[in-house]
């Protein structure tokens, strides 16, 4: 069982890395620090897309990360 959880904690590692590696980065530099914070708020949404699907990944990555961790500390 803990052979098994360490190797499914290192595939949701490799995910976690590859999916946040993937993504765009929200920051535009200083323009868009002053000018990108109402865009935020009032549109573009990423609801649809290749974003979306990463980001997706890169939550359900990251929960079995955390519960993979735990149930380990938890075990030994």
């Amino acid at each position: 069982m803990q052979i098994f959880l360490m190797i499914l904690l290192s595939i949701a590692s490799l995910v976690l890395i590859a999916s946040i590696l993937l993504q765009h980065g929200n920051s535009a530099g200083l323009s868009g620090s002053i000018g990108g914070g109402a865009e935020q708020l009032f549109g573009k949404k990423k609801s649809k897309g290749y974003e979306a699907i990463l980001s997706k990944i890169s939550t359900v990555g990251a929960i079995v990360f955390i519960l993979c961790s735990l149930i380990l500390v938890a075990i030994e």
